[in-house]
């Protein structure tokens, strides 16, 4: 059977942004990355072990192609050096080992956290495909293409309603929790093809390359979470991490990340300047209307236009939540809505709740004080507490 990862762009964009900045900044960094499954699968994932074992002996034999250097060195945000140093980069199979641990499966990516932080989405990705084999694929297919014509029903019905002052965009965030990679496929290539004028991109690299869409991505938690260990003062990472990001991109790719320790400790330390220098903010947890809420709010206390910024929402969307939120905010800021599991998951069957996440860096924890408090992520409760007490975080 073919292997799930057979090209190196078959990850989120957020990947090489995040990648591109640790190498430039940060490149002795030492990391750890290891995988949750944070909800009850339908039979023990540590069957499928030998399988996991045999895709990632498969994906640390790939190397970037040069069509797929050429492309990603076409995007202005991408360095000369940093394709350079893509064009020899390869995964080190000693960097990633897979255990059973009883029923469940056991996944720890540990070493320099420039050669191990590529890993995180492919591993999600064949953990997926591998489990949703083992179910009736035509059926999933039959179902997943009913629900998704029912999507862009639902968006063609939504455009015949007036238009508010700022346009409904959508993006597809699905790599991470996909039933399969062609279906995800042809779920970006349907609302691509049926509904143009509101599907506006994907955060899959190679999807967007090959079907002449927009790559979407600026950065995740993981980039954040490693200023905790990075030597600054930890009252001060976010400013750190957010000050490098200008730095790094110097107005480019200006959507920054809220939820590391909160909306309100976010806040606190986007001031004006850094208001000003990006574009926008991601929402990831918490309530998405009182989070954009606030957000608007910390505008006009800035005294910046809110129509010039944009909001992101990203947390557990579908198409029906989507549309609420525009018809909420739709005439007072930009926005864009990533969908992820509910466009390339919905196929009948019971999606896997599992991430790879930054656990240590440096040899020290690091955290994520989530607004939603099942996506709180730390190893090490002692360090958590004092993070929630530096940041003002009730427990």
């Amino acid at each position: 059977m073919q292997s799930v990862i057979n090209s190196l762009l078959e990850t989120d964009l957020y990947k090489f942004t995040m990648w591109q900045t640790m190498l430039h900044r940060h490149p002795q960094t030492q990391a750890e990355y290891s995988f949750v499954c944070r909800n009850r699968s339908a039979y023990p994932l540590a069957e499928l072990l030998p399988e996991v074992d045999r895709e990632l002996d498969h994906l640390c034999s790939l190397t970037f192609r040069l069509d797929e250097l050429a492309y990603l060195g076409g995007l202005r945000f991408i360095k000369s050096d940093f394709v350079h140093f893509l064009r020899i980069f390869r995964f080190q199979r000693d960097f990633i080992r897979a255990r059973a641990v009883g029923e469940s499966l056991e996944i720890v990516a540990s070493g320099p956290q420039v050669h191990v932080m590529f890993f995180e989405l492919f591993v999600l990705s064949i953990v997926n495909e591998l489990y949703f084999r083992r179910f009736d694929r035509p059926a999933a297919l039959a179902e997943g293409r009913r629900r998704l014509q029912a999507k862009v029903q639902a968006l063609k019905a939504f455009g015949t309603e007036p238009r508010l002052r700022h346009p409904f965009e959508l993006f597809d965030f699905g790599v991470r929790r996909r039933y399969a990679g062609d279906w995800h496929r042809e779920v970006v290539q349907t609302l691509r093809d049926r509904v143009p004028e509101f599907f506006k991109g994907t955060s899959n690299v190679l999807l967007a390359r090959d079907l002449g869409l927009v790559p979407i991505g600026t950065m995740a938690h993981e980039y954040l979470q490693t200023y905790q260990a990075l030597g600054v003062r930890l009252r001060d990472h976010q400013k750190a991490a957010l000050e490098d990001w200008v730095q790094e991109y110097r107005g480019d790719l200006g959507t920054a990340l809220t939820d590391v320790v909160g909306m309100d400790a976010f806040l606190a330390d986007f001031d004006l300047y850094f208001a000003k220098l990006f574009d926008g903010l991601r929402h990831d947890s918490g309530d998405p209307v009182v989070w954009g809420e606030k957000a608007l709010a910390h505008y006009a206390k800035l005294r910046i236009d809110a129509h010039t910024k944009r909001l992101v929402f990203s947390d557990g969307l579908d198409v029906a939540r989507a549309i609420a939120l525009y018809r909420h905010f739709g005439e007072r800021t930009q926005l864009g809505f990533g969908i992820g599991t509910r466009l390339t998951n919905d196929v009948g069957l019971e999606p896997l709740n599992i991430v790879m996440k930054l656990t240590r860096c440096n040899d020290q924890p690091v955290a994520k004080l989530s607004d939603s408090p099942g996506k709180t992520l730390c190893d090490d409760q002692t360090f958590l507490a004092y993070l929630r007490q530096v940041f003002n975080v009730p427990a």
